[in-house]
């Protein structure tokens, strides 16, 4: 390890770490262009896009440059900043992790890639929650250093919003003196993002039809090469193809890939939920941004418009709530809380702000997105305009959230649901 990485004899302040961190990154990239609000209009790229639009190979030389740099930033100490050093982690605080990403920011760093971050920020604090000793060992610190990739494989044309409705089957072939075994999967997932990149899958399968939908699940990390797995990428209206289906066809896994206990999936599901709601609510850098909408409001001369304006502070107003609210789960998993309902709030504000962006950019721009004329900073909108909706549904729809909120964080009285003491296998479909 170089010198200028984190001081290993003793718990670095936050200042010298960020001091250190700063030192690496700028003895390995270049500075980043301006800050969003410094930035001339014109300058550098004008891509809004919130899924990428990219061939096969294009999409996967992006990833592979995403993964080299985070096994570069594992090696240094500063891939898994707060995670214990048995996964390879430096062990450090909430608030040692906020300073480099502060430090990173100021850095032309490569690209990211959901398939990337559903690796290192869902699925593998999934599985050092939910994992056996071998399985933290085997896979925690290679999806933290995105060696191997896993994407999730939860929603099915016949259960998206109410992913407990899931039909993909699991049934057990048990070994000698009947424990162990494997497990035979038929089945179909879809909208699973990433999964023509990934190695492996988190995959929620019904092992048991006779009890209540939420009981009779189970968790599995399956591998996809395994023999009977087909995985089609669906082309977006946007372009891109960032999600699959995946076909399951007898596909035989051993019980040791079983994650967490049989039944339990429902809450495998949930907590993975959890993180990735969690994350949403800090906002993940994709689509146009608040300071790039009010510099085509500014280049359009339209910021002397009473209605543009109320527009405009409508925007800034969801950004600073969404970040506050960030910064109070921050401040939350800093006190060791696990990520819980609340999180829908910030999925929610995240995806609102993204969708109001691109109402007042379509406002704005007009004829402009019907045709492209080359002109810097308008046509490009399309991208984030068609792209914004599916975040609506990703992770769970806005209607979901609001019964979250509504139920378990508010504490108001539920829908009613006929099904809910009904085994599935009676359930009508």
């Amino acid at each position: 390890m170089p010198d200028d990485t984190v001081p290993s004899a003793t718990t670095p302040s936050v200042a010298e770490f960020a001091a250190a961190a700063r030192s690496w990154l700028a003895a390995r990239l270049p500075a980043a262009a301006a800050d969003p609000e410094q930035r001339v209009w014109g300058e550098g790229s004008d891509d809004v896009s919130v899924f990428h639009r990219l061939s096969f190979e294009q999409e996967r030389a992006l990833l592979d440059r995403a993964m080299a740099w985070q096994r570069d930033k594992c090696d240094a100490g500063y891939g898994a900043i707060t995670w214990p050093s048995e996964y390879g982690g430096a062990g450090l605080s909430d608030a040692h992790e906020r300073a480099f990403s502060e430090a990173e920011a100021g850095f032309a760093t490569p690209e990211g890639h959901e398939t990337f971050a559903v690796t290192t920020s869902l699925v593998a604090p999934t599985v050092a929650l939910f994992g056996t000793p071998g399985q933290r060992a085997r896979f925690v610190r290679r999806f933290l250093r995105a060696e191997e990739l896993c994407c999730q494989l939860f929603s099915e044309p016949g259960a998206g919003s109410d992913l407990a409705g899931l039909a993909t089957r699991a049934e057990r072939v048990k070994g000698e003196g009947g424990t162990g075994g494997e497990w035979i999967i038929n089945g179909q997932k879809i909208w699973s993002s990433g999964a023509q990149f990934a190695g492996w899958g988190e995959l929620i399968a019904r092992t048991d039809p006779s009890v209540p939908k939420h009981a009779g699940m189970t968790a599995f990390l399956i591998p996809l090469d395994a023999p009977g797995v087909r995985i089609s990428p669906i082309r977006q209206m946007s372009g891109g193809s960032s999600f699959c289906e995946v076909f399951l066809t007898d596909v035989r896994v051993p019980d040791e890939l079983r994650l967490g206990d049989v039944g339990s999936g429902w809450k495998v599901a949930l907590t993975t939920l959890g993180f990735e709601r969690g994350g949403s609510g800090g906002g993940r850098g994709v689509g146009g941004s608040w300071e790039r909408l009010l510099g085509l409001a500014q280049w359009l001369g339209r910021t002397g418009d009473p209605v543009v304006r109320q527009q405009l502070a409508s925007v800034y107003i969801h950004q600073r709530v969404r970040r506050m609210n960030a910064a109070r789960a921050a401040a939350a998993a800093a006190a060791g809380q696990p990520p819980g309902p609340e999180g829908s709030v910030g999925k929610l504000l995240w995806v609102t702000g993204m969708t109001e962006i691109g109402q007042v950019a379509a406002g704005l721009l007009g004829a402009r997105l019907t045709a492209d004329t080359g002109e810097w900073g308008t046509f490009a909108w399309n991208d984030h305009i068609l792209g914004a909706p599916g975040y609506r549904i990703a992770g769970g729809s806005d209607e979901i959230q609001r019964n979250i909120i509504a139920e378990r964080v508010l504490g108001l009285p539920g829908d009613i649901r006929v099904d809910r003491d009904v085994p599935w296998r009676d359930i009508p479909r």
